[in-house]
């Protein structure tokens, strides 16, 4: 038979058991950082238990390069061609030490938004500033697929609800201890545009996290890299300049499924170019699904010829990102 003090024993063991569960789950998220408008926090994913880190066979679009070797200048990162402000790591965060999985959450109100890394005709895209993080070569910040957001006077491109921005993290010391600390700055907007800071921070531990679910859903959203012409449920098929009207246009074509909803997004090759937001055309060839463009927004003394420009096709349940030579 038990004895009070068994059962004393056994009670200990189940607290610490259960306790220890506990503060495991309660350390994959960070607290939130903000107000009903918009907060901000930090998640980690699933990391081994061991010394080996997480190798990452996720293959996104082009992430935003949020560095913290040197000057610690951080944002919706370099475009393609634009040289990167680590020399540690390649412009798709590879390195010799595979990275850590992690996210930042944006929070929104009811009827809120936030941008996008290229923002559209008018606002202004977060900026991911890591730079006081512990144990942290470097971070780069993965981007889901936005979609249009109608502003007075313009079109933006964003988020509304929430938005979970997927990181990949690659230690100074794979064998010691990992901890993010991010200042973000963003603009939240309703009918008013504010500025937000946001100042959070978590230790990566190791093995299962509570987050998988919600950052495995936010890595599918980020858009597949995709060859010109290449795909077949949801493809860029051209891209082509037309000069005949009073300003050149570009106009592009995309193969989708018949009646599903698409958008396309473009971005000129640094992040000085401001295109317009690319509108349907409606009188395309049955099959294809067109927009079009005025080359505008072309930074002065910058040619417009012989750039790559980026474009962000986005369907129902997919999302691709295709580079194409503009002539």
């Amino acid at each position: 038979m038990m004895t009070g003090m068994d059962w004393l024993r056994l009670f200990g063991i189940w607290c610490f058991l259960f306790c220890g569960t506990m503060g495991a789950f309660a350390a994959d998220e960070s607290r939130w950082d903000g107000d009903a408008r918009g907060a901000v926090r930090l998640i980690t994913g699933s990391q081994p238990l061991g010394s080996q880190l997480l190798g990452s066979s996720f293959v996104g679009s082009r992430p935003a390069t949020a560095r913290t070797t040197g000057t610690a200048v951080t944002g919706p990162g370099p475009k393609k061609g634009a040289p990167s402000s680590s020399p540690s790591a390649t412009s798709n965060g590879s390195s010799s030490v595979d990275p850590l999985r992690a996210g930042v959450e944006i929070k929104l109100g009811r009827g809120w938004h936030t941008y996008w890394r290229y923002p559209g005709d008018s606002g202004v895209p977060p900026q991911f500033d890591f730079g006081q993080s512990q144990n942290v070569k470097s971070v780069d910040v993965l981007w889901p697929a936005p979609q249009r957001l109608a502003e007075a006077g313009g079109v933006a491109i964003g988020y509304v609800n929430n938005v979970i921005f997927p990181l990949r993290i690659v230690p100074a010391d794979a064998g010691k201890p990992v901890v993010l600390r991010l200042k973000l700055d963003y603009a939240i907007c309703e009918k008013l545009c504010l500025p937000v800071e946001g100042k959070v921070e978590l230790a990566l531990a190791r093995g299962p996290s509570s987050q998988d679910a919600a950052l495995a859903a936010a890595e599918a959203r980020v858009p597949q890299k995709q060859a010109l012409g290449q795909g077949r449920a949801l493809a860029v098929r051209s891209v082509r300049r037309e000069d005949g009207a009073a300003r050149p246009r570009v106009v592009v074509d995309l193969a989708a499924p018949a009646g599903s909803p698409i958008d396309l997004f473009a971005e000129g090759p640094t992040p000085q170019w401001a295109l317009p937001v690319p509108e349907p055309v409606k009188d395309a060839p049955a099959g294809v699904r067109r927009f079009a463009f005025e080359i505008d927004g072309v930074p002065p003394g910058a040619s417009d010829r012989g750039v790559f420009l980026t474009l962000t096709a986005v369907g129902s349940g997919q999302a691709i990102e295709v580079e194409a030579r503009l002539d």
